[in-house]
């Protein structure tokens, strides 16, 4: 899977973040240490982290993946990632 979307709300950029959905890369997922919850009410999984997007960030170009576009929508800042296929 060569793009990865993390996002956090404004009010949190301290952490938690997001780092994926149901269908992401489970060895990406395992490196960052997220773990993968389902918010009630829901009907799809997430996976999460307690760090900063800037650590997501970081941990995320040391394995090759480089931020494509970041932008904020409402209260949400989001960052789209790709990793050139090997």
């Amino acid at each position: 899977m060569p793009y990865v979307l993390i996002s956090t709300q404004i009010r949190l950029e301290n952490g938690p973040t997001n780092v994926g959905d149901e269908y992401s890369d489970p060895a990406v997922m395992n490196y960052l240490g997220a773990r993968k919850t389902t918010m009630l009410g829901n009907n799809f999984s997430e996976y999460h982290v307690d760090d900063p997007p800037r650590l997501v960030l970081d941990k995320l170009e040391k394995i090759g993946f480089r931020v494509l576009t970041m932008t904020g929508v409402g209260q949400t800042l989001v960052w789209c990632l790709h990793k050139e296929s090997d």
